[in-house]
């Protein structure tokens, strides 16, 4: 069992030098794997990206968020598929199976819905609970400024530091850096990555049983 996050980039078009996201996006993607078979971008701004810890396909979601929000004026749209994968080609989106059905279905249910970050699963209940608490945390990430989202993605590249230490790494104060975070619901945002990890954990324990 994997995960596939199906994405595009909204208001990409709005862009006059594509260059300013898609390199730092294709920077971070590389962390989980090489293109074209982890990752893929195409037809300007869609992506897959294959995360084959399903656990952690939540986190990768966030990041990707944080980085494109850095951005003025960009935002994300994912899809998050769960399931097995039955064929693995040389380009990830010439691969196939059940997982690819899920994060492509979620993904374009997206658009419909006008939501911007939804999952799609072998577990409906699940699904049900999950896309209610992505719903609500939208509320904080899609309010997100570049300033904010760049706070997020320093700061969960480097949790291991308190936040005096990652404060003295980029030359802000304690102070600084505890309001930003408060104001991205940062510590609420990765206690339901804790929460989320826990639950598909438990589903993939049950399910090989």
């Amino acid at each position: 069992m994997t995960s596939i996050i199906t994405g595009d980039i909204i208001n990409s078009r709005g862009q006059s030098d594509p260059g300013i996201w898609l390199h730092p996006l294709k920077e971070l993607l590389g962390e989980w794997g090489k293109a074209p078979k982890t990752w893929e971008i195409f037809r300007g701004d869609s992506f897959q990206l294959e995360v084959s810890k399903p656990w952690k396909a939540l986190m990768a979601a966030i990041r990707i968020k944080a980085c494109i929000r850095s951005i003025d004026t960009l935002d994300v749209r994912m899809g998050i598929g769960i399931g097995e994968k039955n064929y693995s080609a040389p380009h990830i989106t010439e691969s196939n199976g059940p997982v690819f059905v899920y994060s492509g279905e979620t993904f374009e249910a997206l658009k419909k819905q006008k939501q911007r970050l939804s999952i799609s699963s072998p577990w409906p209940e699940l699904d049900t609970e999950l896309n209610l608490m992505f719903r609500l945390a939208s509320i904080a990430l899609d309010k997100w400024t570049p300033a904010t989202a760049q706070l997020v993605a320093i700061s969960i590249a480097n949790r291991e530091l308190s936040q005096k230490e990652l404060g003295d790494q980029i030359g802000r104060t304690q102070s600084t850096i505890s309001e930003g975070q408060k104001r991205a619901h940062y510590e609420e945002i990765m206690a339901l990555e804790s929460f989320y990890r826990k639950c598909i954990k438990d589903c993939i324990s049950k399910t090989h049983t």
